[in-house]
């Protein structure tokens, strides 16, 4: 028979032998997103100076200020700020206002990457940033017909700017703004 004594030895043995002195540290984890395939529209309004594909997980709103309207992504807790201003021999003021914008975010940015952009068929030109590291808006662009149209928009989300958790959300959103840029058409 097994003593009390011998039972002991074995169990703090085995116990003993189970201990190091060199604890893991566990990864931090990031709540997955399972993104849907996204489904544009043609998207006009009567109050806006413009027309353009939308994502239908998106919703536009006027927003309080006259000529500024949010792009609302509700399920991703994100939103596309957007201004509109009418050309009136501004364009260089309004073009050096989005860059100057997209350039404030260097202190953060370890990287800020240009993007030009053309639609001559659609008369739309500008460029779209794509901002990296832990900023405030990730992505912004300017889109402008030269003559009497400026869109201005920029990314933001509801979170502590966190770039590795937000990567997926900035790629996904990156493509629906490249399809508003891409079928944007000004109205009169």
């Amino acid at each position: 028979m097994i003593s009390v004594k011998n039972l002991f030895l074995a169990l703090s043995l085995i116990l003993f032998c189970q201990c190091n002195n060199n604890p893991t540290p566990k990864p931090k984890g990031y709540v997955r997103v399972d993104f849907p395939v996204a489904v544009y529209q043609n998207y006009s309004e009567s109050f806006l100076p413009f027309e353009f594909e939308k994502s239908k997980l998106a919703n536009l709103e006027k927003a309080k200020k006259q000529n500024w309207y949010n792009l609302l992504y509700p399920e991703l807790n994100a939103t596309v700020f957007l201004t509109y201003y009418k050309v009136e021999g501004n364009l260089p003021k309004l073009i050096q206002d989005s860059e100057t914008l997209a350039y404030k975010h260097l202190i953060k940015a370890s990287a800020i990457v240009p993007k030009s952009f053309e639609n001559p068929s659609n008369k739309t030109y500008g460029k779209l940033y794509q901002i990296k590291g832990d900023v405030a808006s990730n992505l912004q662009f300017y889109l402008t017909d030269s003559t009497k149209h400026f869109l201005s928009g920029s990314l933001y989300f509801k979170a502590n700017p966190n770039a590795d958790s937000l990567s997926p959300s900035v790629d996904y959103l990156k493509k629906d703004l490249v399809v508003l840029m891409e079928s944007l058409r000004w109205g009169k």
